[in-house]
């Protein structure tokens, strides 16, 4: 297994359980992917209890358990479990934007709706039926994770489906890049934590352009609005490299499509002329405002543009990407396979997928152990390792 400098993990504890991963249909690529790692890294460790009973299915050919969710003629469904999990220390991975999904409704196609998988994440965790010895969800995109506050009367659905989880008897929850991680508030006293792939993103920029410097002489990052300042600032900060932000201006006389639009957005920042330029965000939904961005920092005469976000949901489509690379807005697009990625993305020539596998596949390995995984949620040695050695690279 590969280990950065400054990582310390205790990995000859006995397990809490035994490990069993269950990849939900939504998440199946991914969890074959994260099963592959832990059964490499289990293969080839030695483990100073091997000898123990308690160790006796430590290292096996898998760790996903087969479960399934069959639906019936009307739509509704049930959650089976189909292997024993008794005792174990169960991981359920769900990707609730995997709209490709479909069931059948009284003769009609519907596609699975981010309702539809939390209802299905849900029925799973009931077949377990309380047997396991702990439940943890890896949920990537944080179901509901937009309507995370109140500013009317409205429904606070984020903060109800934490606190449901709970109730059923999870014991921790996982996910990346939440979009307010304040609603961990709605569940003080069990385990919550929200990652940024950071340094996933980095090693990706290198992948999109060998070429890539990281000074501040050649490099800004950019937040495309207020709410992404907090991730742009650590990325830049970690990086050594200037910050630039952009504020939307909105015409709060109007409504379209249930907010206000925008009527322009303002640049807040140091001159960016001739620098490579990241515009960093949580996700991109239809992909309006990036561009938008994008477009801006052009005029302002800036060098390539690598768009860069944790989630790409693209609901209205690639076609308006192709046109903004073939017009040069960007070079290069980058977003991670946490959520479902189309087959058409994955062939655009100006797309890199971020791999995340191997980093939930650590979380996990280490989490059964019952470790510590405060140096995996933060990556600060990791980055600096990294671009020591691509500086070594190009001495």
């Amino acid at each position: 297994m590969e280990f950065q400098t400054g990582y310390e993990r205790n990995l000859e504890t006995i397990p809490v359980g035994e490990l069993g991963i269950i990849a939900l249909k939504s998440c199946e690529t991914l969890g074959q992917k994260i099963n592959n790692h832990i059964v490499e890294w289990r293969q080839e460790r030695e483990h100073e209890h091997s000898g123990s009973p308690l160790l006796r299915s430590y290292a096996r050919p898998s760790y996903l358990i087969n479960a399934s969710v069959p639906r019936f003629g009307s739509g509704e469904a049930k959650g089976i479990i189909h292997d024993s999990v008794r005792g174990s220390d169960l991981y359920v991975l769900v990707d609730v934007c995997n709209y490709s999904l479909t069931y059948s409704l009284c003769g009609h196609t519907n596609h699975m709706s981010p309702d539809d998988h939390f209802q299905d994440l849900k029925r799973i965790i009931a077949a377990v039926g309380g047997k396991a010895r702990r439940i943890n969800v890896i949920m990537p995109f944080l179901y509901e994770s937009r309507q995370h506050k109140r500013t009317g009367r409205e429904s606070l659905d984020c903060a109800l489906a934490l606190q449901e989880l709970v109730k059923m008897g999870v014991d921790n929850i996982i996910t990346f890049d939440a979009h307010d991680p304040r609603v961990q508030n709605a569940i003080p006293l069990h385990g919550f934590e929200t990652i940024q792939p950071v340094y996933q993103f980095i090693k990706g920029f290198f992948r999109a352009a060998p070429d890539f410097r990281v000074d501040p002489d050649h490099l800004m990052i950019i937040s495309p609005d207020e709410g992404a300042a907090g991730r742009a600032i650590y990325m830049a900060n970690i990086l050594g490299v200037d910050m630039g932000m952009f504020y939307k201006r909105r015409d709060y006389a109007h409504i379209v499509n249930g907010r206000n639009p925008i009527v322009a957005h303002e640049f807040l920042g140091s001159d960016i002329k001739g620098k490579d330029v990241v515009i960093l965000d949580d996700m991109i939904s239809s992909g309006d405002s990036m561009l938008d961005v994008a477009r801006e920092l052009k005029e302002r005469n800036a060098g390539r543009i690598f768009l860069c976000s944790t989630f790409g949901l693209f609901t209205n489509g690639l076609e308006k990407f192709d046109r903004a690379y073939e017009q040069g807005l960007f070079t290069s697009l980058l977003t991670t396979n946490l959520v479902y990625q189309t087959p058409e993305l994955l062939q655009r020539s100006y797309y890199t997928s971020v791999d995340m596998s191997k980093y939930i596949a650590l979380l996990i390995d280490t989490l059964n152990h019952d470790g510590s995984i405060s140096d995996l949620l933060n990556p600060t040695a990791r980055i600096n390792n990294f671009l020591e050695k691509r500086r070594n690279l190009n001495r």
